[in-house]
């Protein structure tokens, strides 16, 4: 098979024979951000006909299952549909804002799945803070939700961006905390160096119970944390329409529905990468097939993304006051606790070693 680094070794070689140092490192960035790219859409769209499959399942109905091969380009002709709708908006809408929020939201997801590890040899940049780096950049994506609502002019618009302001604020911290728990047991944030620690067992159990709880407060902030059901709030079609997005159309509205599906994929991916092992087989067999660890590392996050799906067709909507009163009252001083009590397993030299 292939090696993926002696293709970009190659690549990399050939660009920088054939122009200037400076042209060739930026075509060289120009070339992985298309790839991204076009994995954030790939992935996006199946995401959307995964979620309406598994829907269909815990629905007892069929689901998209007329365009395509059982029902397999049904996004892709939904895709093609909000490309080619007109763009509308209000007239008393702050035109500037109202155009710049969707690329908030996109540009923070963007960024964020940058720094992922989806193999040995499949991660764009391997940074040395790169869990502080994606707690960091998770918050920034709230800034668009919050000028689509505002500058929307709509009532309804402004009540979702606020829930929405409210909602991340509060429940970032937890998912913060849970992984600072995990780097308490690595002693890393790079996230390579965290999934080598893995060699040894997953980090999930070589951490005792107090991993296995920061790993469940994790998934419930995180689902929080991308506005998916039971903490639908901001969007809550039965109260305020849309949401946020009320007023958008077109790409502009895919942009925020995109964002939401690759945000989840973003958490899964971050809990395989921490808690799982990452791109690791548990077999012992990745480094001797290359690509096998994209595999297991697919594998482990739609397993964790399915988990995610289940609660929204499993839990009815919370309300604002119980929203807030999960994290506040119960997740943040569980995640205090857990911490600490981390911190004593390290320090004490308890960890479960294979």
């Amino acid at each position: 098979m292939v090696n993926t680094l002696s293709i970009t070794k190659t690549i990399h070689e050939w660009l920088f024979s054939v122009m200037p140092e400076g042209v060739a490192s930026i075509v060289e960035m120009i070339l992985i951000a298309i790839v991204y790219l076009g994995v954030f859409a790939i992935a996006g769209l199946f995401l959307v006909l995964l979620e309406r499959r598994v829907a269909a399942w815990f629905q007892l109905r069929i689901g998209p299952n007329r365009v395509g091969y059982q029902g397999l380009l049904q996004t892709m002709a939904d895709a093609l549909k909000l490309v080619s709708k007109e763009l509308t908006g209000t007239v008393k809408a702050d035109k500037f804002l109202y155009n710049l929020a969707p690329y908030f939201v996109i540009i923070a997801a963007l960024m964020a799945l940058a720094v992922i590890p989806f193999s040995a040899e499949f991660q764009a940049f391997d940074i040395n803070i790169g869990v502080f780096f994606l707690i960091a950049i998770s918050s920034v994506g709230v800034i668009g939700i919050l000028l689509a609502g505002w500058s929307s002019n709509n009532k309804f618009s402004l009540i979702g961006a606020m829930r929405s302001g409210v909602q991340t604020i509060s429940y970032e911290l937890s998912v913060g905390l849970s992984l600072l728990t995990m780097v308490v047991l690595t002693g890393s944030l790079q996230l390579s160096e965290i999934i080598e620690v893995q060699k040894n067992g997953w980090l999930i159990v070589q951490g005792h119970i107090p991993a296995v709880i920061a790993f469940m407060v994790y998934m419930i902030s995180g689902t929080a944390e991308t506005n998916r059901a039971p903490f639908d709030l901001v969007e809550a079609e039965s109260e305020l329409g849309a949401g946020f997005h009320t007023e958008y159309s077109g790409m502009k509205f895919a942009y925020f529905f995109l964002a939401e599906f690759i945000n989840m994929f973003l958490i899964a991916a971050i809990a395989t990468t921490i808690f799982f092992g990452g791109w690791l087989s548990p077999f012992g067999i990745t480094e001797s097939i290359p690509w096998l660890g994209v595999f297991w590392f697919m594998a482990k996050t739609f397993g964790l993304v399915f988990l995610m799906m289940w609660f929204r067709w499993t839990f009815p909507r919370l309300r604002v006051d119980q929203l807030l009163t999960l994290e506040w009252k119960y997740l943040l001083p569980i995640n205090l606790v857990n911490i600490i009590i981390m911190a004593l397993f390290v320090w004490l030299n308890l960890t479960i070693q294979f």
